[in-house]
């Protein structure tokens, strides 16, 4: 699996920015935050190799919003592109910025245009403190889970 560097949000910190930039097996920083974190991991399997390019691109279009975002910590995007896989680890302040994010029109058209193109399945995690190492390790265990129900 592909994954990109880490797109710290407006509701990220120097710590956190630190966290995220080291190594998965490094568990040794953490920061802590009021309140639990979101986590949204999600999974989109294309039924053609020839979508996976758009995907990313628009992916990464959208990426660049990020810095504005408010209620973003940060996220990553992955790409798994001989399974015809790719999608995002994005971590969040609260549910209601989630909401917000996913009602974007950019986030929408995106939806709209690859929906009927794959499978996606997506999960909520929730943690009570920033830990990168942590926050990837429970997000790739999730990934590379068998159950492959949306």
């Amino acid at each position: 699996m592909l994954r990109s560097r880490w797109c710290q949000g407006p509701a990220g910190d120097s710590l956190g920015e630190r966290a995220a930039a080291k190594d998965a097996d490094d568990s040794g920083t953490s920061g802590r935050r009021s309140g639990p974190l979101i986590v949204s991991v999600t999974d989109f399997t294309s039924d053609a190799y020839r979508d996976l390019p758009g995907i990313t691109r628009h992916g990464l279009a959208l990426r660049r919003h990020w810095p504005q975002l408010e209620g973003a910590v940060g996220m990553w995007l992955w790409v798994a592109p001989w399974a015809r896989r790719c999608g995002s680890v994005s971590v969040w302040t609260g549910r209601r910025a989630l909401g917000e994010f996913v009602r974007l029109p950019e986030h929408v058209a995106i939806m709209d245009k690859y929906r009927e193109r794959g499978t996606i399945r997506s999960v909520i995690q929730e943690h009570e403190t920033f830990d990168a190492a942590r926050i990837r390790r429970a997000a790739e265990a999730w990934l590379m889970s068998d159950d492959r129900s949306p």
